[in-house]
């Protein structure tokens, strides 16, 4: 636990560093090759400007919003953020219950230190959760994980099409990385872990994959990991309900575009459908939550922030971390006129290079 009371997530940031071992920091913090885009994801946000509304009755404030018709408190979601025990002994857990009391979507890495069980016991019967998905050359062992994810009440798959092989960061690399004897990863067999770990064992997944997924499963697919509208163009032939913005953290191809810049090409894309946009990737404040939404972002989804809030102070700081962000997100939209999530639009973002006052 810090002994100094933190603030931002800058400062949590800087806790975690200082807390965490070499090898689950090489792990968790590190972009690929350069990190162009690890940067990039957090300066993107700056080359936006709020342009605010006034004499706006923001007297009440409704940040609730609608995901694949199920109702969270605020725009800010859970990402997919794989072996949490490495930062905290409670790790999935911890960020399930903290979920829930914050009132928001937890998606679970399929590569979790907790079983899906476990996790879903923590999230409680009333909370929204999601689970991360690949798909593995195994086939049966893809559709073990989709039951049992059916099973405990997980409410849609997110399937990560942004990773067929590992990217490489230098740090982990440089470390070796390793899982430390006492962890696994819970979802699978010791076998099955000891494959996923060293071979990586995911198939390489294409548009038939997806067709393959959906005849398995009624839940909704999000795909985590498109950029490109022509690709979300496709997507809205395969029968999929979302699509998460991502360059996952800026962890695989080094030099891709800061995801906010991708954003408003996806929503444009996907224009007139029912397929529901979201964001990850790079979100530091509550006015990059406001940026996001009003590009078109239904949600945006935080990874390494919750890591460090885990780091630094389990459950809390997981909590701590979120409030910082619902507080920072609920300010913004009192001082630029927006009492609710509807009225965050378009026309309230600019970006620089095109700024008419």
């Amino acid at each position: 636990m810090a002994t100094r009371r933190l603030i931002c997530l800058e400062e949590y940031e800087e806790e975690a560093r200082s807390i965490l071992d070499r090898n689950t920091w090489g792990y968790y913090s590190p972009g690929a090759i350069a990190e162009y885009t690890l940067r990039d994801n957090l300066q993107a946000f700056n080359r936006y400007s709020i342009f605010p509304r006034v004499l706006v009755d923001v007297s009440l404030i409704d940040m609730s919003v609608r995901l694949l018709g199920d109702t969270i408190d605020m725009p800010i979601g859970i990402s997919p953020t794989a072996m949490q025990c490495l930062a905290h002994p409670d790790g999935e857990k911890a960020t399930a219950r903290a979920a829930a009391r914050m009132g928001t979507c937890l998606t679970l890495s399929s590569w979790s230190t907790t079983s899906i069980e476990e996790v879903a016991e923590h999230n409680g019967s009333h909370s929204l959760r999601w689970f991360q998905l690949y798909v593995y050359k195994d086939n049966n062992l893809t559709i073990d994980l989709v039951r049992r994810a059916e099973r405990e009440g997980f409410k849609a798959l997110v399937v990560t099409v942004d990773t067929p092989e590992s990217g490489t960061r230098f740090p982990e690399k440089r470390n070796k990385f390793y899982l430390p004897p006492h962890l696994k990863l819970a979802n699978f067999s010791d076998r099955d872990s000891t494959s996923l770990l060293i071979s990586w064992g995911i198939s390489l997944l294409f548009w038939d994959g997806i067709d393959w997924l959906r005849s398995i499963t009624r839940l909704p697919i999000v795909l985590k990991g498109i950029l490109r509208a022509d690709d979300a163009r496709e997507a809205m032939k395969h029968d999929i309900q979302g699509i998460l913005v991502s360059n996952h953290g800026a962890r695989q191809l080094d030099t891709v575009p800061a995801a906010i810049d991708a954003l408003s090409g996806i929503v444009e894309a996907v224009k007139g459908s029912n397929i529901e946009v979201y964001l990850d990737s790079g979100i530091r404040h509550g006015t990059d939550v406001f940026k996001a939404l009003a590009l078109g972002a239904r949600c945006v989804f935080i990874g390494r922030p919750v890591l460090w809030g885990l780091a630094v102070n389990g459950e809390e700081g997981v909590c701590e971390v979120l409030s910082i962000l619902r507080e920072e997100f609920r300010q913004a939209m009192v001082l630029s006129g927006t009492p609710n999530i509807s009225s965050i639009t378009k026309d309230l973002v600019m970006h620089r290079s095109h700024a008419k006052l």
